[in-house]
């Protein structure tokens, strides 16, 4: 059977197309969810995470889940990401070139709900467990603020780009480099970030971010 994060994300995609939906929607209760999908609610939670993670769609305590910002599209799907060839050097070169400036149009173009939802992002990546959790929000993280440039073209070839970092080459480096030290230093360097982007600092959000990714790319391979 189909997973359910994927007749989920169908299931939004023809909402969108139809009209039934747009950014800033309300979707369907979870329970409404169990229905038309035909899935525990077990299965619809780790769906909706799923794709809360991806920037797909909001969560908010007491007013329900929202559909994000639909401007760069939907993630990129599965067999689109298996045919990247790249390494990890690239990646990172790439990230240096594209996020200290999409950091600093965030600072510039952040809306309040961008702002909130950069929040959750950070607020939620510190208080994981795991290192394969901490790993799904560092990359909601960096996505919500690529989403609150509000640009679609620069999102376009982020979520190119982010795709690589499922590849895995990547992944295998990541973990091999992870340590509890460097985690402590990430989740500093992103509080950085987001408190620039906060206070409409591009200047400040640039210059976090470059320094993150520096530190990122000394710690997976050694180069300043």
């Amino acid at each position: 059977m189909t997973p359910v994060v994927t007749r989920l994300r169908a299931l939004l995609d023809e909402s969108v197309a139809e009209g039934r939906l747009g950014t800033g929607a309300k979707i369907p209760t979870e329970r409404a969810l169990q229905d038309v999908l035909q899935a525990s609610r077990t299965a619809v939670r780790s769906a909706l995470a799923e794709l809360e993670r991806e920037g797909r769609i909001t969560r908010h305590v007491g007013r329900g889940t929202f559909l994000a910002e639909l401007e760069g599209g939907p993630e990129l799907p599965a067999a689109a990401r298996t045919t990247l060839q790249t390494s990890p050097a690239e990646i990172m070169a790439t990230r240096l070139v594209l996020e200290p400036e999409i950091a600093a149009l965030a600072a510039r173009h952040a809306t309040p709900a961008d702002v909130d939802h950069v929040r959750h992002c950070l607020q939620r990546g510190n208080a994981t467990g795991t290192y394969e959790e901490f790993e799904a929000w560092d990359s909601a993280l960096h996505r919500a603020i690529a989403t609150a440039a509000h640009n679609g073209l620069l999102l376009r070839l982020f979520d190119t780009m982010n795709a690589a970092r499922d590849l895995p080459v990547w992944g295998s480096i990541k973990r091999r480099s992870a340590t509890p030290e460097r985690r402590q230093g990430y989740e500093c360097s992103h509080g950085e970030i987001v408190e620039a982007l906060v206070e409409r600092d591009a200047d400040a959000a640039r210059d976090h971010m470059r320094a993150h990714l520096v530190d990122v790319r000394t710690n997976l391979l050694g180069v300043h």
